[in-house]
């Protein structure tokens, strides 16, 4: 991999953990010894920070933070990677994750290994695992009411009261099928691991260019896990009147859906870029976090 002149890193941190922030003053201290400047976002206590190692700290606002890095460490778990994916919009800056978290599919690095992987990164040594997003739009007749990426799935399912649900499902303007079911995730092989799998869908190597359509406890047992092309344009319209129906992105973000809705999905310009140690085997990762054979 070549090498990145790097003078400016960002950094995410997973909130409420107050040992990646005790991280995060270590992290000052090591990154300024090399010439380099950590910047952070209003959620770091950066008075504390700046106290303990003397050297001042920049804060950004999260939607100009990978503006002007040339890396992010993320000090959390999937979770806080996966809200960092949605964070940096179009940038095209590589992220690397520290596991504060429990699994780990995504911040791979244990936190002893944090200043070897950056020198690693500066020096070269490094792979960029470019995992595929989603760009997904909600739309009333031609207006966009909200436009987000996203690294995982597209989530529309019933409330906690409501009925089943009816969705139709589209492929490049093709009628699919009309799914009646607890709803439906639309999932990327980064998230073939993660609801989509609990649902019954398969696993998809993250380097497929491949998406996952997988109805959640459908009525019809034929209704099974559909895998399309990730270059189409999948739009899902709800049928369903008179109940309550949320759309969720990542499983982070919720907003209702009416049946006047319906909701855009196409594979997006930009990836995100995961720094992963070389020779990195995605098989061992699924045996160990899965625990395939144990």
């Amino acid at each position: 991999m070549e090498h990145i002149s790097i003078r400016r890193v960002g950094v995410v941190v997973k909130p409420n953990q107050p040992e990646a922030l005790k991280t995060t003053c270590h992290l000052v201290e090591w990154l300024d010894a090399h010439g380099i400047k950590l910047v952070g976002t209003p959620d770091l206590d950066r008075q504390r920070i700046e106290s303990e190692t003397g050297c001042p700290m920049e804060i950004v606002e999260p939607e100009r933070l990978a503006a002007g890095v040339d890396l992010i460490v993320v000090l959390g778990g999937d979770g806080t990677m996966i809200g960092t994916s949605r964070m940096i919009g179009d940038y095209d800056v590589p992220v690397i994750g520290i596991n504060y978290g429990t699994l780990g599919y995504l911040a791979e690095f244990r936190v002893e290994e944090m200043y070897t992987a950056l020198e690693s990164v500066f020096n070269g040594d490094y792979d960029l695992d470019m995992r595929v997003r989603l760009s997904v739009e909600l739309v009333r007749g031609e207006e966009v009411l909200m436009h987000s990426r996203v690294l995982n799935d597209v989530v529309i399912n019933k409330s906690a009261l409501a009925r089943i649900i009816e969705l139709e499902a589209y492929m490049n303007g093709q009628l699919i099928s009309s799914f009646r079911a607890d709803g439906l995730i639309i999932s990327t092989p980064t998230g073939s691991t993660a609801y989509n799998l609990s649902a019954g869908g398969p696993v998809i190597y993250p380097s497929m260019n491949a998406l996952v359509i997988t109805p959640i406890c459908p009525f019809t047992l034929s209704d099974r896990p559909l895998v399309v092309p990730d270059n189409a344009l999948i739009e899902l319209r709800l049928r369903t009147m008179k109940e309550d129906v949320v759309l969720t992105l990542d499983g982070q973000v919720g907003l209702p859906i009416m049946p006047e809705h319906h909701v855009r999905i196409r594979k997006s310009l930009t990836t995100f870029k995961i720094v992963q140690p070389k020779d990195r085997n995605y098989f061992e990762v699924l045996r160990e976090k899965l625990r395939w054979g144990k």
